[in-house]
């Protein structure tokens, strides 16, 4: 399992679970993926984090560090 951080929001709009990928954000458009269950949500938030340290790293782009949400 990767370190990075993921925001799980429920939409009453889509109901659907909504994944957002905090150090992902200035490159990646948020929400980045969502899912029926939670489960569901965070398994392809799992996937999209893969999926872009991928393709980063083949591309040689700078990859974002992980870090820890501070919640005030």
């Amino acid at each position: 399992m990767s370190r990075y951080s993921m925001i799980l929001q429920w939409s009453d709009e889509d109901e659907l679970f909504l994944v957002t990928i905090p150090e992902f954000s200035d490159r990646v458009v948020m929400p980045c993926t969502h899912g029926k269950t939670r489960e569901e949500a965070i398994c392809k938030g799992e996937e999209v984090i893969e999926m872009y340290l991928e393709a980063w790293q083949a591309e040689n782009e700078p990859i974002p560090e992980p870090y820890t949400l501070q919640i005030v």
